[in-house]
């Protein structure tokens, strides 16, 4: 599920699990907020009803932006001016859009440690042992190219006045 919220006068689509930057908003890390400013919301092309429908977020961190240089300059006048601004954003992380919330992401299971046990260490051992044999058997020292020689390039001769 989707929606599009307005914070800070910009639109932003959203779904559970999205990571946004927004203008500033009061609050710190790991406050919670609520955006109710809903525009839009749906699950693929199906739109669903707005009344009452809000987007529950956390905030992550406070941070500023890049920095911007501002400079003016008007020829021949000796006026120069140089000033900087780094705009405040806030990193919410959306948690979740009317009643459905972030399905949490499940660790991948370890089972590459069972295959490991099966073998004895004396096949470990003797496998990267017959690789490298092999490697050496397919690239005799004969099989290499020599490097091919270059014309050199005749330069004209010099006229010989008589």
């Amino acid at each position: 599920m989707f929606a599009i919220v307005r914070t800070g006068g910009k639109q932003y689509r959203v779904a559970a699990g999205d990571i946004i930057a927004v203008e500033k908003l009061a609050g710190e890390a790991g406050d919670s907020v609520t955006l109710d400013d809903v525009l839009l919301a749906g699950d693929g092309s199906d739109m669903k009803d707005l009344k009452g429908l809000t987007v529950a977020a956390e905030i992550v961190a406070q941070e500023k932006g890049e920095k911007v240089i501002i400079f003016k300059k008007r020829r021949r006048h000796n006026y120069r001016r140089k000033n900087g601004h780094r705009q405040q954003h806030t990193v919410l992380k959306i948690n979740a859009i009317g009643s459905e919330k972030a399905a949490k992401k499940a660790a991948p299971k370890k089972e590459a440690a069972k295959p490991a046990e099966d073998k004895p260490a004396a096949e470990k051992k003797a496998a990267p042992a017959k690789k490298t044999a092999s490697k050496a058997e397919e690239k005799p020292a004969a099989e290499k190219k020599a490097p091919a020689k270059k014309s050199a390039a005749k330069k004209p001769a010099a006229k010989k006045e008589d």
